[in-house]
């Protein structure tokens, strides 16, 4: 059964540094385009980062670019968050998915997902 699991998340002041993977398993992602997604309380689930199947290409949403580094070991079948200089803002729990076709930013192309890990940054 195909699973991710997101771990890494936890709580840290502003200005701090947490990681996050998304370890899959079940079967072999490496031919799928990786996803990050945040939803903070009360809002709607959001588009943060993804990186495409071979890791050559990433893309960000606006308010982490510079601040949030996605990449990916297939060898490892994980992928990773580096998110540095965090923010209040940034609270959320933040979810892994992929995809085998699609628009990245689009959560609804994406096919499988995990079930989230709480960040939580205090001011």
């Amino acid at each position: 059964q195909e699973q991710l699991v997101e771990s890494g998340g936890g709580l840290v002041q502003a200005g701090g540094s947490l990681r996050l993977s998304c370890a899959a398993s079940g079967r072999t992602f490496t031919n799928y385009a990786m996803g990050w997604f945040r939803q903070a309380p009360g809002k709607e689930r959001e588009f943060v980062a993804a990186i495409s199947y071979s890791g050559h290409n990433t893309d960000y949403e606006d308010s982490v670019k510079g601040r949030f580094t996605i990449s990916r070991d297939n060898a490892k079948n994980t992928v990773y968050l580096q998110m540095n200089a965090l923010k209040p803002e940034d609270t959320a729990v933040y979810y892994c998915a992929a995809m085998t076709s699609g628009t990245p930013r689009q959560q609804h192309d994406y096919d499988y997902w995990g079930q989230g890990t709480q960040v939580t940054v205090s001011s």
